[in-house]
């Protein structure tokens, strides 16, 4: 699956993220707004001449958005990576309205009238790396993809967790992630526990 990553000069990896809403925590059971559960969207670092992204035929909207932190740590640590979104209309508010953005405090809003202060806290967000290559044929405006014949060639999704809204005021709003598989009242063996992170395991008083 890894061709095009062992070439000399293999293309851009395309960075994508996929928000998905839960029904009756995010969204009302029976969503009678029709609001998807699901947001696709980039940040328009790569490929800068698409306001939108088609991979395996999804569509990725272009939205003001930084995300920062993804670097895994070489203590053994996991990260816990930000993402920042502008608040001044950041996320696509419908699917037959794709033009149409609200911003993320009024995103918030609707999501807080189903939960209560909850403001995106479980909500999944999926990271997905494909290469250049990967995407669809309708990315470009010859009818074919430039960088190759679209294929599975990508990088391992990473999935996260949003654990708490850090930053909200009128310019933006910041959530800090968590890996999936580091949410409190996981059962374990989910990580190994050493001494030289936590020197009191074993220890019993």
């Amino acid at each position: 699956p890894f061709v095009e990553l062992n070439k000399i000069n293999p293309s851009s990896i395309i960075e994508l993220f996929e928000l998905e809403l839960t029904v009756g925590t995010h969204i009302a059971a029976g969503n009678p707004q029709s609001l998807p559960t699901v947001y696709r969207f980039h940040a328009g670092a790569n490929l800068n001449n698409f306001g939108e992204v088609i991979f395996q035929s999804n569509s990725y909207q272009r939205v003001a958005v930084k995300v920062q932190g993804f670097e895994k740590k070489s203590t053994g640590t996991i990260s816990r990576p930000t993402i920042t979104f502008s608040n001044l209309g950041g996320i696509v508010q419908n699917p037959s309205t794709p033009n149409i953005l609200i911003t993320m405090s009024d995103f918030l809003n609707s999501v807080n009238q189903v939960t209560p202060h909850n403001d995106l806290i479980g909500a999944k967000l999926t990271r997905k790396m494909p290469l250049a290559s990967a995407l669809d044929n309708s990315n470009f405006s010859s009818g074919s993809n430039p960088f190759g014949t679209p294929s599975s060639d990508r990088l391992r999704d990473e999935i996260y967790v949003i654990d708490r809204k850090a930053v909200e005021n009128r310019q933006v709003v910041q959530f800090e992630l968590t890996a999936a598989h580091d949410l409190e009242n996981r059962l374990i063996p989910q990580r190994v526990v050493t001494r030289d992170l936590f020197p009191a395991v074993g220890t019993f008083v």
